[in-house]
């Protein structure tokens, strides 16, 4: 149990550490991302005003198109999905937050389906 609040504290700084440096605007806004076990959520966040544009989560994707996809092929799509939706709403640039979490796995493969679908980090 303590390795996992040390790993979860760890985390969290680093979070913060990243939340730091980086903000997002109505022009570029922040494109957040939470891994959990199971699901991945990303939002489209505009930090001045505090308010969430787009925000999709992996039970909005199509599970007969899923079948028996890994977790980093759903992360993908996830991605393209998000571009897609943004790209409805007039935004192509944005900032990425990766959240703490390393830039490998799950967090690389939304943020290169989200290339793919269009938007500009």
């Amino acid at each position: 149990m303590l390795k996992k609040k040390i790993k979860i504290n760890k985390r969290q700084i680093r979070q913060k550490r990243v939340k730091a440096k980086i903000s997002g605007t109505k022009e570029r806004p922040r494109l957040s991302v939470f891994r959990s076990n199971k699901y991945i959520y990303v939002q489209l966040v505009n930090d001045q005003t505090g308010k969430k544009i787009v925000h999709v989560n992996e039970k909005e994707l199509n599970p007969l198109a899923n079948g028996k996809s890994t977790k980093i092929e759903r992360s993908y799509q996830l991605g393209e999905l998000l571009a897609k939706k943004a790209l409805d709403n007039k935004i192509k640039k944005v900032v990425f937050d990766r959240g703490g979490y390393k830039y490998h796995g799950r967090v690389k493969a939304l943020a290169d389906g989200a290339r793919k679908g269009g938007l500009q980090f």
